[in-house]
């Protein structure tokens, strides 16, 4: 019923065709995204002759493989024409059975008999721009509202990866490891390489204050990043990066902003007043993989 594909077994046409027509259709499950940001490392788990189809992508820990969602890639999960909950039990008990898990984020479509983890997304869906203004906090529009002084000294423009990549190496929070800040910086970099991402800076004094990263597909435009200069965040220049993006995409694809556990950033998302989609997930710790990986060593000597 359920079939273990490596890499290079899988028949991209089909896969791309069940993907493309599914209910349940995400940017960060295409070839392309998944691709670049999981460095190929992936696998696909196909129903019957790709009915359903579920991404499945790893990590080498000391040469074990481990099943993780990679750096930027939110939600993957299982895709398919109509989303059936008695499918996707099959999907989860195969994974869970036949992998070590560290983290793996379905999407918000995929439902499920299992009590499983949440976390928050929040998507603006497409529409007319001034009915999606309409709806921005009080707040939002007044920090929208710039001072005359700022208005004449500056601007917004989209730049490309050589221009954004210091400001962003510069003002990049949240990343722990030096490595980390790197990797990031790497996808990045593929992606403006495969066309499908676009760096939107605005200048205070011809000086780069703020910088949002979107990736592009021909339903979605979703946000990758945003980097702030700190000593100028009154200023809101990414509140006016996002709005424009708004204004010149919001009528024929959905915004992603792929949402934050972050108590700040969701406010600061929030204030844009997009739905709130939670999307659910399996998380196992460092721990549990290793009495799992131990217990399997058991097992296999008898």
């Amino acid at each position: 019923m359920i079939k273990r594909l490596q890499y290079h077994e899988i028949d991209f046409e089909k896969y791309t065709l069940c993907l493309e027509n599914s209910a349940q259709r995400k940017y960060s499950a295409t070839k392309t995204f998944l691709d670049i940001t999981s460095d190929k490392k992936w696998e696909l788990l196909v129903y019957n002759d790709y009915e359903a189809v579920m991404p499945v992508p790893y990590v080498f820990k000391s040469g074990v493989k481990i099943v993780h969602n990679p750096m930027l890639c939110q939600q993957l999960g299982i895709f398919s024409k109509e989303d059936q909950v008695e499918i996707n039990e099959v999907f989860l008990k195969f994974l869970e059975k036949n992998y070590l898990i560290r983290i793996y984020a379905f999407n918000e479509f995929n439902q499920f008999k299992t009590s499983l983890k949440s976390k928050k997304n929040f998507l603006i869906l497409p529409e007319k721009y001034e009915t999606v203004y309409a709806k921005y906090s009080p707040k939002r529009k007044r920090k929208l509202r710039l001072d005359e002084e700022v208005v004449n000294n500056s601007e917004t423009k989209d730049i490309n990866f050589e221009q954004a990549e210091s400001f962003i190496k510069e003002n990049f929070l949240g990343a722990s490891k030096e490595e980390d800040i790197d990797s990031f910086i790497m996808i990045f970099k593929k992606m403006a390489e495969a066309g499908c991402l676009t760096f939107s800076a605005f200048y205070l004094n011809k000086r780069i204050i703020n910088v949002i990263v979107t990736y592009f597909d021909k339903h979605t435009v979703a946000l990758l990043g945003t980097f702030n200069d700190k000593d100028f965040v009154k200023i809101s220049g990414a509140s006016v990066l996002i709005d424009s993006c708004l204004k010149q995409n919001i009528e024929s694809k959905i915004f992603d902003f792929e949402g934050s556990e972050i108590p700040n950033v969701e406010e600061f998302f929030r204030g844009f007043r997009p739905e709130l989609r939670p999307y659910h997930l399996i998380e196992y710790s460092k721990k549990d993989i290793i009495k799992k990986l131990l217990s399997l060593k058991f097992i296999m000597k008898f």
